[in-house]
């Protein structure tokens, strides 16, 4: 398949792994470049050395295009910026924030840069910037969100920006990516749909607890303090929302680590499951490259189907 997307970061498939902190591992990001995709390491709170051994671990997986996420509220932003143009990363993507200072750097070395973003201002203002790409990620995602639902955003935004727009929030099969596209979007990126995969290291519990859950069984936790996370429901995540109202200190000092502790430890106890609504839809933990088949064979098939039956092309 070519259209922007796929050119851009030249790769088969207009599917984009979501830069997820502590979960969005070398292996995982290599099993996604190797099937087509982009992969992409989710840097999170890494420093610069624990980067730049993901991105050599990655190098030895894959000889395919490869991303690497920089989430801004890091406090290592610059030297991970640095470690990415010393190691001459493909693509770097840019979620929490604000990038518009980094991205002619990056540019400057060749690299391609996409900016996730949860308004149509922001957007407008990274294309400015020199962005390459934009990511419209909907609020029914799984980790930081913003307030605006996917089909909304992803709409708003491919109407007011010229660069190609990729698609996140509550996408996880064939049938999910044909209304993104519909809606102007020539990609999508995922995330917790790649969470429950072979590849995947998160810790089993977080799989099982993806494969259990129903739609509505994710709550937002931070919203109180400023930073709104989409977590799956818990013991833990109920604490966290009752907290923010009695004692927000309180609430802020259990979150910190709560998110490794689940992708390293499947913590039930203390640990925040990052998830989007769309684990609802999931059933299955196959391999990467099986998922992103699938999902492509779905893509067309819905394509057909709607032009046969609904518009009679």
């Amino acid at each position: 398949m070519k259209n922007r997307v796929t050119e851009l970061f030249e790769i088969d498939y207009p599917i984009v792994m979501g830069g997820m902190a502590w979960a969005g591992t070398a292996k995982l990001a290599a099993a996604v470049s190797n099937a087509g995709g982009l992969g992409v390491i989710g840097s999170g709170a890494m420093r610069a050395e624990q980067l730049r051994d993901e991105i050599e671990k990655i190098k030895s997986l894959t000889n395919k295009p490869f991303g690497v996420n920089i989430m801004l509220a890091s406090p290592y932003v610059e030297e991970l910026l640095e470690t990415v143009v010393e190691e001459k990363v493909p693509v770097v993507t840019f979620g929490a924030g604000n990038p518009t200072k980094f991205i002619q750097k990056l540019k400057e070395h060749g690299i391609k840069v996409a900016v996730v973003v949860a308004s149509d201002s922001l957007a407008k203002l990274v294309e400015r910037a020199g962005a390459d790409t934009v990511v419209a990620e909907g609020m029914e995602s799984g980790g930081h969100i913003g307030e605006v639902s996917t089909i909304v955003l992803v709409n708003k935004v491919a109407r007011s920006v010229k660069i190609p727009v990729i698609a996140a929030g509550g996408i996880a099969d064939g049938r999910a990516m044909a209304a993104a596209f519909a809606l102007g979007a020539e990609g999508i990126q995922m995330g917790t749909r790649f969470l429950a995969t072979v590849e995947s290291e998160v810790h089993e519990n977080y799989k099982k607890r993806i494969l259990s859950a129903s739609i509505r069984d994710t709550v937002v936790t931070g919203a109180k303090l400023g930073h709104p996370a989409r977590v799956l429901k818990t013991p833990f995540a109920r604490q966290v929302c009752d907290l923010e109202v009695k004692s927000p200190e309180e609430a802020e000092m259990i979150l910190v680590g709560s998110l490794k502790r689940a992708v390293i430890d499947g913590d039930i106890d203390s640990g925040s499951f990052m998830a989007g609504q769309v684990c609802g839809l999931i059933e299955d933990v196959p391999t990467v490259k099986e998922l992103i088949e699938r999902i492509m064979k779905e893509f067309f098939e819905t394509v057909e189907k709607l032009c046969r039956e609904v518009i009679s092309c």
